[in-house]
């Protein structure tokens, strides 16, 4: 005999008297009667004039446990959140007799009375994001109230409605009419193959699942109130949730938009875990399958009940759109709504790729290279020709040329509107998918494409529809041994990469994977890559979005992070720089002397520098070979950690603090004895400067015996003890006090052989012999370590030491300038007239020494410091002060720790031996020791003209190559090399094959 229910027996009809009556009869209560909408039961208004309340009386065949687990359920919210908005139960008067003061009988039915719950239906508001985020709130507010009340009447056998049994629905699929049998059939197969085998390990609870929009109340534009508990039961706590999901997006406009406050809205009340979230929308999909299906199944037999199918229409139209949306996105949307991770190896995915090495994707290596960014947005220079492939490509090679760039840069991230192909709308959206997953690179169709890590092809496959990819390339990837998958896909090849490599062919870092297509095989774009990461391929293969939707680019830059993780280009390469070189030259005539040279024919911006390299404004990475200032590296971390100090003290020398005297003892224990005085100043010429006050007060003399072509300092005292300066373009020739040597060059001087150096320390006898024959007894004679100015130049064996003897012999000091050679950079000594054999009576020192701070030093005995303090004070505004003195120590620091003068050695060998490997007639000479090199070019061997002109274009052809050196010498021949210590054989080798290609060039 088959069950009677509520469905099959009629609904209650009392009559507006016996309505009455029992309300006095149980209540005590009267006033005016209002009846309710109801399915299944008859519901009444009652508005005594002080309060008002609804009497609920139910079907003849409910159950009366149920009706309990109800009363019970309100009552334990009641406790748990006092202020939350549902009925509460109303006793019946002692006197009524009742067995249970909160179920009232009168006849076969079961009668109870409650407070009522103020506010317009949900229906009637108007739609908004604040309504649908509250009521996500309030069904969270719920599901937190019931947390630890049972129930056994919540347990219910064969309830059609509760979640955990819609398989037992299946069998209704044969109600449902043929156009859509086959869509709800794949609900329930997705269901079952996706949540059924979970659904075990998912948290359990009473649940209220029938949060409609005629159930829910809404006050000043929020959700207040929830009613009818009539289909709670213990089921999987995430069905509460669904259920109410399920409603809310009926005939929404954009499934996302409504869908993120509602679960935000819940979840902030109470949370999900990921297991839930992600079956979050299965559980939508089997609600409203379950609805389909139940309402079908009871029209047949009560083919009058409009309620029954009242809902269905709309059912379908969601499940429909449902349908055509990526589960698996879908289920990592949910997952970001809750504030839990979108995707769970997305931060083990981003971390390990930070720290692993990638093979660049093209012969070109993108980081040095010139580029600029291209701009696919409306409006953007360009746009004119974005209907046209040929024409834009045509436009992009002029802009190439002009820019003195190999490629262009497309933006991650970017919001394009040139997306005009149907497959950029979505079913679940009518915003369009328009912002950039990838970086695109534009290249010339062709270039081959190399996989920069290793990895195995998942697909290769030609998506050959107008916009879309063409042939294309998923490679997949895992991140260290027992790391998680990732994905990364190349986007718009040429025809050729579809033999070229095959799915599940396993690939090595660098290996060939394809080439660059043209317009005509690659959706009809100008040639370039688009290359995207994917931490989570959605369940795809083959092909994946390119682009997002601009309101779920936080959930996309999950699945889809930054390519630059495996790019590794320097920021700026994503940016315009409005103020171009052109721009800062304009200005820079306007306000800075005219007298300022800029270094090469096309001019650099830098913006950054890091290591051996700085970066210009595009972030073009250029090998630095010629800045021997930054000595440690560009930018070294620790040597701008030591500037904090500048947060705790920075004064003068007139007070007493630890740091200089630190330093100082640090610095001067570097130095053989006597020297172990230390003065310190600002730069390199107050060093030189204070050096000649030196030598001029303690032997009373004012005559210097200098290098020819020597440069000290670009003050008036030191101008007139650099040849370089006073005998060049500008200068005023040789004062009457100063005297100059012959330059010792072994390449291009007088004397050759072993006994160079007596012959050249016999010119500086010369020129002391001059001076005293003068009346201008010499008080010092000048002479750098390496004659930098002079062409690079390195003395022969012997030569400063037999040079000091002289000038000692004379009555004067003998001073070697360190200002560019010292701090370990020749390799062999820590300073470059180590092998020289001599020690000198005054050292000074600058550039390196604070590795770009503005800070030098002047070194000498305790008896020369001695004789130097006459009375009159010797004071530098900034020289040691504690700031300067914090990064002197953290300069030390890294030479020692990170050992750059044993690394200059190496490095210095290894690019001598590639220097002097080189084939071209117009080398000349390659002299060097570690990382103080130069190469002097000449036209013709024998009378070693200078191929000055070649040098100039030399230079300037490996700065478009992005290596940058310089040239010098009296007649800029010599092409000089003196790079950051962190320039290593990396480096080495990219300025060898630079060079290289510039002499042939040259030739």
């Amino acid at each position: 005999m088959a069950m009677t229910t509520v469905f099959d027996t009629p609904k209650p009809a009392l009559t507006d008297r016996q309505v009455r009556a029992v309300l006095h009869q149980f209540w005590g209560l009267s006033g005016d009667l209002k009846p309710l909408v109801s399915e299944r039961d008859q519901n009444f208004l009652l508005d005594s004039g002080t309060a008002r309340h609804v009497l609920k009386i139910a079907n003849a065949a409910e159950d009366p446990g149920f009706l309990a687990l109800q009363n019970a359920a309100l009552t334990h919210i009641n406790l748990t959140d006092p202020t939350l908005g549902v009925p509460r139960p109303v006793p019946a008067l002692e006197a009524s007799g009742q067995a249970d003061a909160h179920v009232c009988s009168h006849g076969p039915h079961l009668l109870r009375l409650m407070s009522f719950v103020p506010g317009q239906l949900y229906s009637a508001a108007p739609p908004s994001a604040d309504l649908l985020h509250s009521l996500g709130d309030m069904m969270g507010r719920l599901s937190r109230a019931l947390q630890g009340f049972g129930h056994p009447a919540a347990h219910r056998p064969g309830f059609l409605w509760n979640l955990d049994e819609v398989q037992a629905l299946r069998p209704f699929l044969a109600d449902v009419p043929d156009a859509h049998r086959a869509m709800l059939a794949r609900v329930f197969d997705r269901h079952s193959a996706h949540v059924a085998p979970v659904l075990p390990h998912l948290r359990g609870a009473v649940i209220h699942q029938d949060a409609n929009d005629n159930n829910l109340l809404v006050e000043k534009g929020r959700v207040t109130g929830l009613i009818d508990f009539g289909d709670m039961c213990f089921g999987r706590q995430i069905n509460e949730l669904a259920v109410t999901l399920a409603y809310a997006l009926l005939d929404c406009d954009d499934i996302y938009r409504a869908a993120q406050p509602l679960i935000a809205g819940y979840t902030a009340r109470f949370p999900l875990d990921s297991a839930e979230a992600t079956v979050l929308f299965d559980l939508v999909a089997a609600r409203l399958a379950a609805s389909v299906c139940i309402s079908a199944h009871r029209s047949k037999d009560n083919p009058d009940n409009p309620y029954l199918t009242i809902s269905q229409a709309p059912a379908l139209r969601l499940l429909a759109r449902l349908d055509q949306t990526n589960p698996a996105f879908l289920a990592a949307f949910a997952r970001d709504c809750a504030g839990l991770p979108a995707v769970a190896s997305h931060d083990a995915v981003t971390g390990w790729l930070r720290q692993t090495h990638t093979h660049d994707l093209f012969d070109l290596n993108l980081n040095r290279a010139g580029r600029f960014v291209l701009s696919l947005a409306q409006g953007a220079p360009g746009m004119e020709h974005a209907g046209d492939p040929v024409a834009h490509w045509r436009w992009l090679e002029q802009e190439f040329a002009a820019r003195d760039a190999a490629y262009a840069i497309g933006l991650y991230g970017e919001d394009r509107d040139v997306y005009k192909g149907a497959q950029f709308r979505s079913a679940a959206s009518p915003e369009p998918r328009s912002q950039h997953l990838g970086v695109d690179i534009f290249i010339a169709a062709g270039t081959r494409l190399y996989a920069p890590l290793p990895g195995v092809v998942l697909s290769v496959q030609d998506n050959d529809a107008p916009y879309d990819y063409g042939p294309t390339v998923i490679l997949e990837h895992q991140a260290g041994d027992d790391g998680p998958k990732f994905w990364t896909l190349y986007g718009h090849l040429a025809r050729e990469t579809l033999t070229t490599i095959r799915a599940g062919q396993t690939i090595a870092a660098g290996d060939l994977i394809g080439f660059i297509g043209a317009h005509t095989v690659n959706g009809g774009w100008s040639p370039h890559l688009h290359f995207q990461i994917m931490t989570d391929r959605l369940g795809l293969s083959g092909e994946f979005p390119g682009v997002g939707q601009p309101s779920l680019w936080g959930l996309w830059s999950r699945i889809v992070p930054d390519p630059n993780l495996i790019l590794r280009l320097a920021p700026e390469s994503y940016l315009t720089d409005p103020d171009t070189p052109e721009h800062l030259l304009e200005r820079r005539a306007r306000v800075l002397g005219p007298n300022l040279s800029v270094s090469y024919a096309r001019k650099l911006k830098m913006v950054r520098g890091a290591g051996a390299y700085l970066y210009d404004h595009t972030g073009r990475a250029f090998v630095d070979a010629v800045n021997n200032i930054a000595h440690v590296g560009h930018s070294h971390p620790h040597v701008t950690a030591a500037l904090e100090q500048a947060k705790t003290l920075n004064t003068n020398t007139r007070y007493l603090h630890n740091t200089i005297l630190d330093y100082a003892e640090r610095l001067g224990g570097l130095f053989p004895a006597p020297l172990s005085v230390v003065y310190m100043v600002t730069s390199g010429s107050e060093a030189n400067e204070l050096a000649l006050r030196i030598a001029r007060t303690v032997t009373g003399r004012r005559g210097v015996v200098t290098l020819d072509w020597a440069y000290h300092g670009h003050t008036n005292a030191l101008i007139d003890i650099s040849p370089y300066k006073f005998n060049r373009k500008g200068g005023g020739g040789k004062p009457a006090e100063v005297e100059i040597a012959t330059l010792p060059d072994p390449y291009r001087g007088p004397f050759k052989g072993g006994d160079s150096a007596a012959a050249y320390a016999a010119s500086v006898a010369e020129q002391i012999d001059r001076l005293t024959r003068a009346g201008l007894h010499p008080a010092a004679m000048f002479a750098e370590a390496i004659s930098g100015c002079g062409g690079q130049v390195f003395f022969p064996d012997g030569y400063l030491a037999q040079a000091a003897g002289l000038i000692r012999a004379a009555g004067g000091l003998f001073v070697v300038d360190e200002v560019q050679t010292g701090f370990g950079r020749i390799g062999a000594h820590m300073w470059a007239h180590g092998p020289q054999g001599v020690v000198p009576d005054i050292v000074t020192l600058g550039k390196p020494i604070g590795n770009g701070h503005p800070m030098a030093a002047v070194i000498t005995t305790p008896e020369i410091a001695r004789a130097f303090a006459n009375g009159m004070e010797f004071f530098s505004s900034f020289g040691g002060n504690p700031v300067s003195a914090a990064v002197g120590m953290a300069v030390l620091d890294v030479i020692e720790t990170e050992r750059l003068q044993a690394r200059a050695k190496a490095t210095g060998d290894h690019l001598l031996q590639g220097l002097r490997a080189l084939d071209s007639p117009l080398i000349g000479d390659v002299r060097g020791q570690g990382l103080f090199i130069g190469v002097e070019l000449v036209r013709d061997h024998a009378t070693l003209a200078p191929a000055t002109a070649e040098a100039g274009a030399i230079a300037n052809h490996m700065r478009q190559n992005g290596v940058l050196i310089s040239t010098d010498g009296p007649s800029d021949n010599v092409l000089k090399i003196k790079p950051p210590l962190a320039f290593g054989q990396t480096e080495a080798d990219l300025l060898l094959a630079a060079l290289d290609q510039a002499l042939k060039a040259t030739d």
